[in-house]
């Protein structure tokens, strides 16, 4: 199993098939070079000159098919290498035609092999100029996010939001119990046994985590729009989330997101809970981790993998991140309410011309999100 040694940003620097496949000195070169990789994505990748990366997402696929296309090169190679050409590069896209993949998916891996030979470039000193001989073009095909989660896994980890970290309740206990309840709570809130009192167990029954992952199954929100939140933005008389332009992601208009009624009463819940924890004083962010920072993507992956575990959803071989949640929003209000619901309720700069002529009530969105409760 990977640890937190073996991840940039949350994201997993080498795959457990390429850790099997190399030696002890192969691997640890490998790890190293894939950080340099990875971290050059996330904060140049883009545009170098002005210091821009690409999104976590983009990064994350990006990097598995560049691990998939180095082990093709190994094989190739009869052994382990970091040397890749744009040979390489042709004789791989013309496999791929062949396989039974998408020409979103085939178009995806060339922009990563691109992204590659970039890096080289910029970091390596090298002079690779490739032109495919074979192009893949996606066809403006909608992308079909592979790893969203399935209307069943959204409310196992709805459920498993309200179980998770939870203990039985003070009074339900014998002297002896509540004993042994004491030590995990010392150390859980890494407090000393003897500091331990009826407020911890209130606080680990509490109500931030359901918040979190109802909000985010009702509004699909990205990793920093969880850690920009503010309590400003709720308006939970009318079932709502109101973002206002400059607080946006996108930063490109006033948001009204549809919240159920269930989500709604988890957060009141919330809200009242959260006035009495001092870190919370004088600042109007919604969450703050254990540590008084906001959310951000290594711990909401960290937070979904847990509840993924606490609700037997398996997760191997998948893709699974923070954004697996806000997919699997825009895939079902797309079939409940269509393409312009999608836009409003994820807050996208453009989705589809038909947005534009189509504009979806509140309500109706709300009919949605109430439905998948």
């Amino acid at each position: 199993m990977q640890d937190e040694r073996d991840k940039v940003d949350g994201i997993v620097v080498v795959p457990e098939q390429s850790e099997e496949y190399l030696n002890q000195r192969q691997l640890e070169d490998y790890i190293g070079f894939r950080k340099q990789l990875i971290k050059w994505l996330l904060n140049l990748g883009k545009d170098p000159e002005m210091a821009e990366g690409y999104a976590f997402d983009t990064v994350r696929q990006r990097g598995y098919k560049l691990d998939q296309f180095y082990r093709w090169i190994w094989r190739q190679e009869d052994g382990y290498t970091l040397r890749v050409t744009t040979d390489h590069a042709d004789e791989y896209c013309k496999e791929l035609v062949y396989e039974e993949t998408s020409k979103t998916h085939k178009a995806a891996v060339q922009k990563a092999i691109k992204s590659l030979f970039k890096y080289l470039n910029h970091e390596r000193g090298r002079d690779i100029d490739w032109e495919p001989e074979i192009k893949f073009s996606s066809g403006g095909a909608t992308h079909q996010i592979r790893d969203f989660l399935t209307g069943d896994e959204r409310r196992k980890i709805k459920q498993a939001s309200l179980e998770y970290g939870s203990i039985p309740h003070y009074n339900s206990l014998d002297p002896r119990e509540r004993d042994k309840w004491k030590a995990h709570l010392a150390q859980r809130f890494e407090k000393p046994k003897a500091e331990v009192t009826r407020s911890d167990w209130e606080k680990a029954n509490g109500w931030k985590y359901p918040s979190i992952v109802y909000t985010s199954m009702d509004a699909g929100l990205r990793p920093k729009e969880v850690g920009r939140a503010k309590t400003s933005w709720l308006d939970l008389e009318n079932g709502m989330l109101r973002i206002p332009k400059d607080e946006s992601t996108k930063n490109t208009d006033n948001w009204h997101v549809a919240l159920s009624e269930r989500t709604s009463n988890i957060l009141r819940k919330w809200v009242s809970e959260r006035e009495n924890y001092e870190k919370y004083r004088g600042t109007e962010a919604l969450w703050l981790t254990k540590y008084g920072n906001p959310y951000g993507s290594s711990s909401l992956n960290r937070l979904l993998g847990k509840l993924c575990e606490e609700a037997g959803i398996p997760v191997e071989h998948r893709d699974m991140s923070w954004y697996s949640i806000r997919h699997s929003v825009g895939t079902q209000m797309s079939r409940d309410q269509g393409p312009a619901a999608v836009q409003q309720q994820l807050r996208q700069k453009s989705y589809e011309m038909a947005v534009r002529y189509d504009q979806a009530p509140v309500g109706d969105r709300q009919e949605t999100v109430n439905k998948w409760d």
